[in-house]
């Protein structure tokens, strides 16, 4: 079953190590496990529903607490620390787009607020009710889970907007096909919430991010039906679907959603390489992509985040034969490692690693083989459970993300782990902080950077803490002239921030296609924009 307070199914354990654990020790200091609050007493703090009988809808306490928040560290504190300040009122599970639109005239009917929810795997506050006198009402998207329609000549697919990343990949590969979409949530989001966050897979450097794969679909709102056709390329005015993506379920709900799928790959093999230092494994990254090779994945870590992720692996002797390898060809303590996947035609998957090593190599790279990317890549969606095994040793764990161009990305990792690592030093705790470049582009990269503190023993001095040093690395972010987020999307955590990106003017402008589309202002409202946003803009309307 899934768990109601952390990540993923509650029989998967997530194991470390004892030198895992002394590691961590000697960076943060020793963790303090505090008691969680209780299931029963936090389903007996829930009060009554608000919203009248509806066949659709489901008002047990447990439902609604298993709905109430997402899984930011935020979140976590709320739930583990008995501190959740409102639930959904009820839950629905529609089956049809018919009972979507059903839904969305109850609600208007009622005056509820309506969350869109897909997998609640948000880690900026997508799906959080918030306080207030008009009832709330999550629908749960996750029963529109089929494959209705698979174009083979035209490579498109057509699925519910609910169909979590397992079941869409399973009916595609039954049929020798891929979306090729791999965010870290992978196991429980969904293809809605993928559009309605512009989220990007870890392979997107094959595949692309969802932008590219989202072809059309079906978003049903307050003021009504959005059809979204599918056509290779248009120049017939401002394209709709950019609107759609990454609207976070302000506008509507998408029912229906097609994709472009690639039919699956003859080969595919992921391998390690490690540089001597960030610098030239940066240059080699950036010679790589700028070459346009067709690799599914490249991702590179900081010298902190290559330590980190050898500590915390285990396997001490397959380590240390790798750390005496390296330390052969001078490659020490600065050391940097590099994932590279390779995905398609056997024949130019071996082309382009021939190119890559050559490129790599010529920068002091030196590659380990295949034994540990083939080990990233089959744990990789079990990376979520170690926050469990973390919170639960007491040290809490977040991470953030940004995007920039290349002549930007040193200075961005610096300002932001030069944010985070002091931040709490006035407590006297000190903060572990490591990046990696989850994604690249041609013209730059994404920055996805962890950090790691101890737990306090009251939840809410945890909030605070975490408060303290999510304002702080944004603030440097933005600054720095990064993206508020490469990923994850606004929610609400992000909101402050977004005005610089967007502008007055843009800022505005959104408020305004989201009145046209939600005229009463019942969808996801806060979330995006920010209250004051759409109260100001309302008022100059």
């Amino acid at each position: 079953m899934r768990r109601w307070n952390g990540w993923g199914d509650d029989t998967i354990p997530y194991p470390l190590p004892a030198n895992a654990f002394a590691f961590l020790e000697e960076l943060v200091g020793p963790g303090a496990p505090a008691r969680d609050a209780t299931l029963a007493a936090t389903l007996a703090a829930i009060p009554v529903s608000r919203l009248p009988a509806h066949p659709l809808v489901r008002v047990e306490r447990l439902e609604r607490l298993r709905h109430a928040r997402g899984q930011s560290l935020p979140d976590w504190v709320a739930l583990r620390g008995g501190l959740i300040p409102a639930f959904p009122d009820g839950v629905a599970f529609p089956t049809t787009a018919d009972d979507v639109a059903a839904l969305l005239t109850y609600a208007a009917e009622t005056g509820a607020r309506v969350i869109p929810y897909g997998g609640g795997t948000s880690v900026v506050g997508h799906i959080n009710p918030a306080p207030g006198e008009r009832p709330v009402l999550t629908i749960n998207m996750r029963r529109l889970n089929q494959l209705t329609r698979l174009d083979t000549t035209n490579q498109l697919a057509t699925f519910g907007a609910g169909v979590a990343g397992p079941e869409l990949e399973a009916q595609l590969r039954a049929r020798g096909y891929t979306l090729g979409h791999f965010p870290q949530s992978f196991e429980y989001s969904t293809l809605g919430g993928w559009v309605a966050t512009r989220s990007s897979g870890q392979q997107s450097l094959r595949y692309g991010r969802i932008e590219g794969l989202f072809a059309g679909g079906v978003l049903l709102s307050p003021a009504g039906a959005l059809h979204l056709p599918s056509f290779p390329a248009s120049a017939a005015g401002p394209d709709l679907r950019q609107l759609i993506l990454g609207s976070e379920g302000r506008m509507g709900i998408l029912t229906e959603v097609t994709v472009r799928v690639t039919p699956l790959p003859e080969h595919e093999e992921f391998h390690a390489l490690f540089f001597p230092d960030f610098a030239s494994g940066l240059s080699a990254t950036r010679q790589i992509v700028q070459e346009r090779l067709p690799l599914s994945l490249l991702r590179l870590s900081t010298p902190t985040e290559t330590r980190t992720t050898l500590a915390l692996a285990g396997h001490e002797r397959l380590i240390g034969m790798l750390e005496t390898l390296l330390s052969v060809r001078g490659v020490g303590g600065e050391k940097c490692m590099l994932l590279a996947g390779f995905t398609g035609r056997s024949t130019v998957v071996r082309d382009t690693r021939h190119t890559v090593m050559d490129i790599c190599h010529a920068g002091g790279g030196v590659s380990a083989g295949r034994r540990f990317g083939e080990q990233w890549i089959e744990g990789r969606f079990r990376t979520p459970y170690l926050r469990n095994t973390l919170w639960e040793a007491g040290y809490a764990v977040d991470t953030l993300e940004t995007a920039t161009n290349w002549d930007n990305v040193p200075r961005m990792v610096e300002v932001i782990e030069a944010a985070l690592r002091p931040g709490l030093a006035e407590e006297g705790e000190r903060v572990h902080v490591f990046t990696h470049l989850s994604h690249v582009y041609p013209q730059g990269a994404s920055v996805y950077t962890t950090y790691l503190f101890r737990r306090a023993a009251d939840p809410e001095a945890t909030l605070r803490r975490w408060e303290t040093l999510k304002g702080a690395a944004s603030r440097a972010i933005v600054a720095c002239g990064g993206t508020i987020s490469h990923q994850h999307g606004v929610g609400r955590d992000h909101t402050p921030y977004l005005g610089a990106e967007k502008g007055a003017l843009g800022l505005d402008a959104l408020a305004a296609a989201i009145a046209r589309f939600d005229p009463h202002g019942i969808m996801n409202p806060g979330v995006l924009l920010g209250d004051e946003t759409e109260e100001s803009s309302r008022k100059e309307r």
